[in-house]
């Protein structure tokens, strides 16, 4: 075995780690990343940057045939052969030699291979020790969950890898679960050409979000002949001449070309070695407010692995405030948990912050929602005709300030931070009355909502 010391030891480069490495980096520090498979991690090659390279072009299609004169020039179909190329474009055709120069620029020591805690500030990673003078940070990440249904795993299902580096697309396709992974690559395989049938065990889809959010997504989804069942489970899978067939809780069955399961996530923790530092593998490291473990002054744990907040963005906030604190700057923990931004990237797209109004309530918020057509307005019109979408604040009553906010329709992921800013600055609904929108955006849906309020 070699020794290395460096100030700081970060286990896994996906965004949490990559982040935090690079701050660190830029503050002068002396940094080794290690990582066994890609920089950049799940969101950069399996999940968020190929799977929306896979939505885009049928929305895209969808919006143009909505729109007068470009619908007359719309004349044929998708090129999935052109999909896939674009999406493996997306993904830096699954290579992370674009990433390194950003981490060589910044003196950081990417270590290939499998991390292992070998004790206190010490990491193991094949024949070699690497000792960290200031702290580790853990920042491994999830996998996809496989639920222990009979027969499901001998399947050979999908799972958000397999589904967003696939090179054909399936006649049909089975989705178990209907949160944000699943509903976002059952409407890519739908636009794509296959015939979708979504299973969800809940009573409706993407159930942390509002009501009506869910209830639209699900309509927009049937109407484009995807079968959405809720209140309904998988008893067992079998796969038989190249089929798969589900058996359900209510007696009946379906059969698909393949199955994608995407009933939630695990951290990577089963074999890191923590059960030498007193902690519990294949669950998530609990973490104090400072992102520290608790009782270990020199550990953190940042991103999916924390199982705080499931999102590449938050992974990224966690980075920094990490990197921060570590650096001498210690800024307090202000986003997180349910309350962070989100966006569901189908059509109609769902972007929201903060509480839902049944979230407020449970909370003990004296809430009131209002709503408002996202297209009401005249920016909303020019996206298409016919498009819908429906916007919501959540307002606390007794301190005018908006405490959460939804916005269905259209390209609304970029309305969001509008609403971000305004829950977490919590700025009062006096002062956001002379925040005047240009007209004709969309954004002039936030002088409808504060109209109708009573501002």
């Amino acid at each position: 075995m070699t020794d290395r010391s460096f100030d700081v030891v970060i286990i896994g480069a996906g965004p949490a780690g990559e982040v935090c490495a690079g701050r660190l980096g830029d503050g002068g520090l002396e940094v080794a990343i290690v990582e066994q498979h890609l920089v950049g991690g799940e969101c950069s090659f399996y999940a968020c940057m190929p799977s929306k390279a896979l939505l885009r072009p049928g929305q895209a299609l969808a919006e143009a045939r909505r729109v007068p004169g470009a619908a007359e020039a719309v004349t044929g179909e998708l090129d999935l052969e052109a999909v896939f190329r674009r999406r493996d474009e997306a993904a830096h055709d699954f290579s992370d030699d674009a990433q390194l120069p950003w981490l060589q620029e910044r003196g950081i020591a990417l270590v290939r291979g499998h991390g292992r805690f070998a004790g206190e500030r010490a990491v193991e990673v094949a024949d070699e020790t690497l000792t960290a003078r200031l702290a580790v940070v853990v920042a491994t990440g999830t996998k996809a969950a496989i639920p222990p249904i009979p027969g499901l795993r001998e399947a050979d299902p999908w799972t958000n890898r397999e589904a967003t580096t696939a090179r054909e697309v399936p006649p049909s396709l089975v989705v178990l679960g209907a949160g944000t992974s699943g509903i976002e690559l059952a409407d890519a395989y739908a636009s794509l050409g296959s015939r979708v049938t979504v299973i969800e065990a809940g009573p409706r889809v993407l159930a942390r979000e509002e009501p009506f959010a869910g209830d639209e997504v699900c309509a927009a989804l049937t109407d484009r002949g995807v079968v959405v069942r809720v209140d309904t489970s998988a008893t067992s899978v079998s796969r038989a001449d190249g089929r798969v067939t589900v058996e359900l809780d209510d007696g009946s069955s379906v059969t698909a070309d393949r199955i994608l399961v995407a009933v939630g996530r695990q951290p990577h923790t089963d074999d890191l070695g923590i059960e030498a530092l007193g902690l519990e593998p294949g669950k998530p490291i609990e973490v104090d407010e400072t992102l520290r473990v608790p009782g270990r002054e020199w550990l953190y744990a940042i991103g999916d692995v924390n199982g705080r907040v499931l999102l590449t963005h938050m992974d990224k906030y966690q980075g920094r405030l990490v990197a921060d604190r570590i650096l001498g700057r210690e800024l307090p923990l202000r986003s997180d948990g349910p309350l962070s931004p989100r966006v569901t990237f189908t059509e109609p797209q769902i972007a929201a912050v903060g509480h839902t109004l049944a979230s407020a309530k449970e909370a003990g918020i004296e809430a009131r929602a209002v709503d408002v057509p996202t297209g009401g307005n005249a920016g909303g019109s020019f996206v298409g005709k016919g498009a819908p979408g429906t916007a919501r604040i959540v307002v606390d009553e007794q301190r005018r300030v908006i405490v959460g906010a939804t916005f269905t329709g259209v390209e609304v992921a970029e309305a969001i931070h509008a609403a971000t800013i305004a829950v977490i600055a919590e700025v009062s609904l006096d002062d956001l009355w002379h925040a005047v929108p240009c007209f004709p955006t969309r954004s002039e849906l936030w002088l409808k909502l504060l109209e109708k309020y009573g501002m």
